[in-house]
């Protein structure tokens, strides 16, 4: 096993499994027989995940598993009485805190049979297997692009590079190229985190001088705690989950042109609003407040996303849940994703992870607690495939899907376009996060204030893309 993927196996706490959990509602009904014969054919198809995690004394590795039994991994689920949204998210709540049993190969699928009178699939895979773009990939390989299997487009080869200027690539394209670095970092990494640990005051001095990939790491390190909020505090062991009604990718799109900026910044705008009013009608005192999300930023092609394992770095990104004026909120997520797009910080992160991979189990807890007192939320952004997709013959009329947190951090933030929709859905430790559909629901809220702000707008003299800050400037 990678260290990379040997330190997401050693993140497995009871207070935070590291799953990834996603949730396919289907248009009709879905038979056991017929996903269980999809699963054999595509997924087994990768070799992996027949394999499970076997820990040793010099680190951990894949191992057949000879006990392989497919029943035991595809289970079959009826909610009670006459199931609805609620039931559904309370079911996969369920599964987010439940742990995988690690004598098996660490996956599982839930066939939900009468949910809105069709079938739901619930998926939940190790972090250790894969990161989310890889898994997404996965996912897409047991899908059609038309009923008739016969009929497949290709799609789990090609739907990334066919997309071109998609949310995912506007934020990640420009940290490609960096995998190598990171790489060659992580061997170097542990040495140098250690130092700085041992003595504060060399990464301070370090922050101002040094290579590019050192004066990173030294920035990091030094960056203060995340602000106390609700969000911060003592994990419980069950999670909670909610996901929006969708918002139509097309005037998400429009929005982003209008005001100057890329849909990434404008969901996530949306996002930092949608936490405001949350904490606000807690009790909370958010104003001036800016919390931080760490955001997974791809460091391979995304061309390879189909193969396995992590190769993925974090960066910091700010959420100015403080900032009251929408288009203000707005302003400085886009000056901060500009910022992070010319940094090395995805690099860094990833080179820890491999260090932390390399390094005695027993300190990679207090350094994972280190970094996530540093954020409050993980935040994740996957463009899926803009046509309808077919499984095993049944159409997905819905995707979502949530990405484990590390440490202690209690919140996560998932964000998923599919068929000209753009899917929002939050995960919480309910210690922290009581209701995460409060969040949700605002979500919507956040997009129209902003669109209101875009229609104010005079369009008279040109169609184009206005300066943000001069918008601002009018109706701040």
């Amino acid at each position: 096993m990678s260290k990379v993927d040997t330190a997401w196996l050693r993140m497995e706490r009871p207070t935070n499994r590291m799953m990834i959990t996603g949730v396919l509602v289907l248009a009709g009904t879905l038979s056991h027989a017929r996903l269980k014969a999809l699963l054999a054919e595509r997924f087994l198809a990768y070799r992996r995940f027949r394999q499970k995690a076997v820990v040793g004394v010099n680190g951990a590795h894949w191992v057949e598993d000879e006990d392989f039994d497919l029943d035991w991994h595809v289970r079959v689920a009826a909610l009670a009485g006459d199931p609805g949204k609620r039931e559904l998210e309370a079911f996969v709540s369920d599964l987010a805190s439940s742990p995988l049993d690690t004598a098996r190969p660490l996956w599982q699928f839930h066939l939900v049979e009468n949910y809105r009178g069709a079938s739901a699939l619930v998926a939940r895979i190790h972090h250790s297997y894969a990161d989310g773009l890889a898994l997404v990939q996965v996912l897409l390989s047991l899908t059609d692009t038309a009923p008739q299997p016969e009929a497949q487009a290709e799609l789990a080869s090609t739907w990334l590079r066919r997309d071109r200027g998609s949310v995912l690539e506007r934020l990640l394209e420009p940290m490609q190229g960096g995998m190598q670095k990171a790489i060659a970092a992580g061997g170097k990494t542990w040495e140098k985190f250690a130092q700085m640990l041992a003595d504060p005051a060399i990464a301070a001095s370090i922050a101002h001088e040094g290579s590019e990939i050192t004066r990173e790491l030294a920035i990091a390190l030094t960056l203060p705690d995340d602000p106390e909020t609700a969000l911060k505090g003592r994990l419980g062991v069950a999670k909670r989950v909610a996901w929006a009604d969708p918002l139509p990718l097309a005037e998400v799109k429009v929005l982003g042109k209008a005001l100057g900026c890329t849909v990434n910044d404008v969901l996530l705008a949306c996002a930092a609003g949608a936490i405001r009013g949350y904490l606000r009608d807690e009790g909370g005192d958010v104003d001036g407040v800016t919390i931080r999300a760490t955001v997974p930023v791809n460091l391979r092609p995304l061309e390879h996303a189909k193969k396995l394992g992590n190769h993925f770095g974090l960066v910091f990104l700010d959420l100015p849940i403080g900032e009251p004026n929408p288009l203000r909120r707005l302003e400085r997520v886009a000056a901060c994703m500009r910022d992070l797009k010319g940094r090395r910080q995805a690099v860094v992160a990833f080179g820890l992870l491999a260090a932390l991979g390399m390094a005695p189990a027993a300190l990679q807890g207090p350094a994972l607690e280190l970094f996530s007192r540093k954020a409050s939320a993980v935040a994740t952004n996957v463009p899926g495939p803009q046509q309808p997709l077919f499984l095993a013959g049944v159409e997905v009329r819905e995707l979502m899907f949530w990405v484990p947190q590390t440490g202690s951090i209690a919140l996560g933030i998932s964000i998923l376009s599919y068929n000209g929709n753009v899917h929002f859905g939050v995960i919480g430790d309910h210690k922290r996060v009581r209701d995460p559909d409060a969040i949700v629901q605002r979500f919507a809220g956040e997009f129209e204030k902003l669109l209101l702000i875009a229609l104010m707008e005079d369009w008279s003299e040109t169609f184009g893309a206005p300066d943000a800050a001069a918008t601002l400037a009018r109706y701040a």
